[in-house]
């Protein structure tokens, strides 16, 4: 909760290279929302909520964000367009520059922590520029209680400097902004971007190479929640297949909406201390839980407000389509005590498959499973992006390759024995089209895809008959409860069923061809859960 309040403390920031800064040490979600708006970086909208202009990023920049490649890394991490090696007297020449820009600076100090397992904390310092971004940490990072702050010690530290900008031709960076992980000092360096969601992957990427390097847990970018048996559930998907909406489930409690580790010891813990979702197109009807979350204390970034008022429009992307709201997780009513959950007994992959390929729901084997774990499929949606002009397949690794340092197959063989021994249901879900493509057929029905969901949890699913598709090969369920069977066959939805047979096979050669790159790493059993076709 926001205890912070009446909280007083004198700090140095002299062991970060920031000499002589205007410190405000952390400062409540309140005295935070009010000095963005007393320094007009922010407006408050109709709900309480604040609502910022992140500036010219509105999103991540993936080809900006850098890992320094030094004696702990080199031989460990994955390196190429994802991980980009950054060398480290450019990275110290840089740090020196912007610790430099800070000590002159206004900053905003917050001590805070990420992993809900006590085994597993990491306590991170985190330095911001602008008094909003450090609401945005204060949402998303766990809050420490006012009697640890006397003696916190920070293992890692984050320093974000939004208007600070790099001189590529100097600093070795690609442009102006940069993202950097540097393990052996232990900091990520963020600056010239206001995108607050660079400072909370930066640390997510940090615990991607910590957990299974040195704590043998598999980090995963998931959301999960847990039955009212105990029973986790997870949730695997890019942004836009609906991770944040179906896991908020008013019958299930929330135990987080994104980064998440699943430990030996059988336990899944959240990272964060809170929700980072995307806005667009939000109604009260269809994620209620989002919605109701938005007020005092929630940072919305990138809205426009409805003409002559102060009420947002969630339908309009005149900025971006990348609409945001964070908040603490206390702002969801249905919550996990303490952000922990026992082993899970089923995983759902999702996908927004813009083709209208692939069934709403299947079940998948451990093979199956591994393969398309690797693989991170969804699919862009025509006139989202310049040039976009049909569906375009969208492979990230893990479904989160941005922010795994390690080659994508170390992770896929941790999740894949954990699903062995925990005997883990492991399903496929299409919240994208139907009846054809982007463009022809229709979304699918978020009920429909809840019942689908729902049916899965309570083994409802377990003793109906299956088919196998002919392309993809995984087992399709012919009926399941408060779902018109005719919708779990996808091929019968389209008008032409010979077209989404060619369909299919040409999407299933895409899936081949993103794979190449992995095939010389992965296993027989991963092999064998490829595309039939």
């Amino acid at each position: 909760m926001d205890n912070y309040a009446l909280f007083t403390k004198s700090i140095a920031l002299t062991d970060l290279g920031i000499t002589s800064p205007t410190i405000h040490y952390q400062l409540s979600a309140n005295e935070l929302h009010d000095l963005t708006i007393q320094s007009g970086q922010g407006t408050e909208n109709s709900t309480g909520a604040l609502a910022i202009n992140t500036g010219q990023f509105t999103g991540r920049s993936p080809q900006d964000r850098f890992i320094v490649k030094d004696n702990i890394t080199e031989d460990k991490v994955w390196w190429g367009n994802v991980n980009i090696p950054f060398e480290p007297a450019a990275f110290d020449a840089l740090y020196t520059k912007v610790t430099a820009y800070l000590s002159k600076k206004e900053v905003f100090v917050r001590d805070t922590y990420v992993c809900a397992d006590p085994n597993y904390r990491l306590n991170v310092r985190v330095v911001t520029e602008t008094a909003w971004s450090n609401l945005f940490c204060f949402n998303m990072f766990l809050r420490p209680e006012i009697e640890e702050l006397d003696d916190f010690t920070a293992e890692w530290s984050v320093i974000c400097a939004p208007h600070f900008e790099a001189n590529p031709a100097v600093d070795g960076t690609r442009q102006s902004n940069f993202a950097i992980i540097d393990f052996t000092r232990k900091i990520a360096l963020i600056g010239g971007t206001g995108y607050t969601g660079e400072i909370k992957k930066g640390i997510f990427s940090a615990l991607n190479f910590i957990l299974p390097v040195f704590k043998n847990t598999l980090p995963m970018h998931c959301s999960a929640n847990v039955g009212e048996d105990g029973d986790t559930a997870i949730f695997f998907g890019l942004s836009g297949t609906g991770k944040t909406t179906l896991s908020a489930d008013p019958n299930r409690k929330l135990i987080g909406d994104d980064e998440h580790g699943w430990t030996n010891e059988n336990t899944v813990f959240n990272f964060e201390g809170g929700c980072y979702a995307k806005v667009i197109n939000l109604s009260e009807e269809n994620e209620p839980d989002i919605f109701r979350a938005i007020k005092k204390g929630a940072l919305l970034e990138n809205v426009i407000f409805k003409e002559g008022t102060n009420e947002v429009d969630y339908q309009d992307i005149s900025i971006t389509p990348n609409t945001r709201v964070s908040y603490p997780i206390y702002h969801i009513d249905n919550i996990q005590p303490g952000s922990i959950g026992e082993n899970p007994k089923n995983i759902f992959f999702l996908t927004a498959d813009s083709f209208g390929i692939i069934p709403p729901i299947s079940k998948l084997t451990p093979g199956q499973a591994a393969y398309h774990f690797i693989s991170g499929y969804t699919a862009k949606v025509a006139g989202t992006e310049a040039g976009v002009t049909e569906p375009q397949p969208n492979f990230s690794a893990c479904f989160g390759a941005p922010f795994m340092p390690l080659h994508p197959t170390k992770y896929a063989e941790m999740l894949s024995k954990k699903m062995k021994d925990g005997n883990v249901k492991v399903w496929l879900i299409n919240t994208g089209w139907t009846g054809g493509p982007y463009g022809i057929g229709s979304r699918m029905k978020l009920k429909y895809t809840r019942a689908m969901i729902t049916a899965a949890l309570n083994g409802e699913l377990d003793n109906v008959a299956y088919e196998n598709h002919k392309v993809f090969g995984f087992a399709k369920p012919q009926s399941c409860p408060n779902v018109p069977s005719e919708i779990l066959n996808p091929r019968n939805t389209w008008e032409d069923p010979e077209l989404y047979d060619k369909k299919a096979v040409e999407l299933a050669q895409k899936f081949k061809a993103n794979f190449a790159k992995f095939s010389a790493f992965a296993n027989s059993e991963i092999m064998a859960g490829a595309p039939i076709a």
